[in-house]
């Protein structure tokens, strides 16, 4: 409903993801850094964890495209999946055709021997796992005992977890402490800094075709920012509800006081979320 009134082309802050609108942070940055080195250096297991909202997916994403054109990929976004779907959904992913006959023994001798082809060729395989967090204990060790999978010189399969905090307690429980230790490189993903925060939502609003001063004052951008805690996800709900009430007073900027009101009434919809030591600590920031 905004969108002419911003002189804007798309709507700035939908969840739906869209590459036109990656903003890439110096933590994303370094997180895709860590990941491209510990996999060139043949590990056989990297993970990365981070709340909802933090990037994981998007972090997966630009992994698999930074990967050079030798490396294949296998990509499983649907994880709560016994050992025998898993095997079964990677081994499609890897161009196999396994039928319903299939034991998990016999669709393990099959990406084991296709592994073992594409490792004569030259080529790397990683697998990426998105929302490892839902996978099951069994899958989980399923997974650790295809990283067994090598040559003499190196792994046939590298894995990446991307999941919740949950993963990190379900890889400290006694009956994942084979994989944990064999986990070397980790990455944990948090909200942006404040500073970041502004670039982010200065950079969404640029990209959907704003062209005038800024929309956000300090005041407004540092509320939003503690009310999200710098997780983009709930930035983008926060931001567009801005834009709304900004909109509906036919006003072109956000101030402190209306970021205060929706994220106020945020919180009166979906739960308090200590308002009252929210509320003590908006009031010492800039009220611009």
């Amino acid at each position: 409903m905004y969108r002419s009134h911003f002189g804007l082309t798309e709507q700035p802050y939908s969840l739906t993801p869209d590459p036109d609108f990656v903003y890439v942070d110096i933590q994303h940055q370094t997180a895709l850094d860590t990941l491209m080195l510990a996999l060139d250096s043949g590990e056989g297991f990297v993970k990365v964890t981070g709340e909802v909202g933090t990037g994981k997916t998007l972090l997966c994403r630009r992994l698999m495209a930074a990967l050079p054109a030798s490396v294949v990929t296998a990509y499983i976004f649907n994880p709560r999946l016994e050992p025998l779907g898993l095997l079964r959904a990677l081994a499609v992913e890897l161009g196999l055709s396994p039928t319903s006959q299939d034991d998990e023994h016999a669709i393990y001798q099959m990406i084991e021997g296709e592994l073992l082809q594409l490792a004569a060729q030259g080529h790397r395989v990683v697998c990426c796992i998105d929302e490892a967090h839902a996978l099951p204990t069994a899958s989980l060790e399923a997974l650790r005992l295809l990283s067994n999978l090598e040559t003499h010189k190196r792994k046939l399969l590298q894995i990446a977890l991307f999941g919740q905090p949950e993963l990190d307690r379900m890889l400290r429980s006694p009956a994942l402490r084979s994989l944990s230790s064999r986990m070397a490189f980790g990455v944990r993903l948090d909200g942006l800094p404040l500073q970041d925060f502004r670039r982010y939502l200065k950079h969404r609003l640029t990209v959907a075709g704003w062209h005038g001063p800024r929309v956000f004052s300090d005041g407004a951008s540092w509320m939003l920012w503690r009310a999200s805690g710098g997780v983009p996800r709930v930035a983008n709900v926060l931001a567009h509800q801005c834009l709304m009430l900004a909109y509906g007073k036919g006003m072109r900027r956000v101030f402190f006081k209306d970021a205060l009101s929706v994220c106020l009434e945020r919180w009166r919809v979906f739960g308090p979320m200590t308002r009252r030591l929210a509320l003590a600590n908006a009031w010492q920031g800039d009220r611009s």
